[in-house]
């Protein structure tokens, strides 16, 4: 795999991860939302963290569907895990947020079971009789 795709994955990971934080803060900042108070989803993006964190999650989206145009989804999500494990150390350590042990446990072993499925290839390969090939699916 090239830098080019690894550096799309760091994105993605790194974008979704900081992006769920900002916005997680920025909320935090605007307080409860309620009935009473629907209004204030509207002016949530003007909330600097809130403006932050969306432009953090459209720089994951981009890489993400830049991504998958060179690989499987079954292959992005995968490979995409260890931001499960950077969240949780970011929701600690920067919104304060308490995180028990049976959570670090759960949050280990879905990444561990996500590093064994991430051995194999990225792009589904569909033997032809020209050679195998990549699966491209074209449709009219």
């Amino acid at each position: 795999m090239s830098f080019l795709r690894y550096f799309l994955l760091a994105l993605i990971v790194l974008g979704s991860t900081y992006g769920d934080i900002y916005l997680a803060k920025g909320m935090k900042q605007i307080g409860e939302i309620s009935p009473a108070r629907w209004r204030d989803l509207f002016f949530a993006p003007f909330n600097p963290y809130v403006a932050f964190g969306i432009v953090l999650l459209m720089m994951f989206y981009i890489s993400y569907l830049a991504s998958l145009s060179w690989a499987d989804l079954s292959y992005i999500m995968p490979a995409t895990t260890f931001g499960y494990v950077l969240t949780a150390f970011l929701a600690h350590f920067m919104l304060g947020e308490h995180i028990p042990l049976a959570r670090w446990i759960g949050i280990m072993m879905i990444t561990a079971g996500v590093g064994f499925i991430t051995g194999g290839p990225s792009l589904t390969v569909i033997p032809t009789p020209e050679g195998p090939s990549p699966h491209v699916e074209v449709h009219s």
